[in-house]
């Protein structure tokens, strides 16, 4: 028992859990080695989703991708199966799980498929504070989020960043114009080039961001 813990009140303690992951990769019918793009799904997705959005992006094809699913799975009311990065409740300890995993699935990939720079993290939604702080971790070549805020553990603490790619619809009532005008002020002094893309459309993939996308990664794959 701790000292200043008074007797007779439940004291709150923390356990480490072994638990297992899923991701879906998607090989490129091209030679190998290929780039890979690693993404993140929104709060009440999962992976499938997150890799179908992924993949219609035009001139992926030539790109290794890979969608990670949370670690924190729950049903929805109609039964399917979706999944949570995390909550209000030992955050920075579900913010060191997580990227503990994001970096066994890394190695796992690299392990299994012929890989090569660039290296790219992409996030919707609350997936998007992982796609940040996943290229901050490990040394990406770029990253890209879609409606969501850089989170404080990367805002507040001088990490730095690749380049980026933000992407917000005018419609969008959770991810402001406000919310994203201070996320720009905030990348300009972390990433090495930071690029906005404001379409016209929700809290949601659109065929300009995806064209967006589609001009980031090919300029990527060109650069020498």
């Amino acid at each position: 028992m701790r000292d200043s813990e008074p007797p007779g009140q439940p004291r709150l303690r923390h356990a480490a859990a072994r638990t297992h992951g899923r991701y879906l990769v998607r090989t490129p019918e091209t030679g190998a080695p290929w780039p890979l793009l690693i993404g993140f799904h929104g709060y009440g997705e999962h992976a499938a989703i997150h890799m179908d959005a992924l993949t219609r992006t035009p001139g992926i094809e030539t790109w290794l991708v890979a969608a990670v699913q949370a670690l924190h799975p729950f049903y929805t009311r109609d039964q399917r199966v979706v999944a949570n990065w995390m909550t209000r409740d030992d955050r920075e300890l579900a913010i060191d799980d997580n990227l503990d995993y994001v970096g066994r699935v890394l190695h796992a990939i690299r392990d299994e498929f012929p890989t090569r720079a660039p290296l790219v993290f992409a996030g919707f939604s609350q997936g998007g504070a992982m796609a940040y702080r996943a290229a901050a971790r490990f040394a990406a070549d770029a990253v890209i989020v879609l409606a969501a805020d850089v989170p404080p553990d990367v805002a507040t603490q001088g990490v730095q960043l690749p380049r980026v790619l933000l992407g917000r619809g005018t419609g969008d009532t959770w991810y402001t114009a406000d919310k994203q005008a201070a996320d720009l002020a905030t990348l300009h002094s972390r990433a090495a080039r930071v690029e906005s893309c404001v379409f016209d459309g929700g809290h949601e993939w659109t065929p300009p961001f995806h064209e967006a996308v589609s001009r980031l990664l090919a300029e990527l794959q060109s650069a020498p």
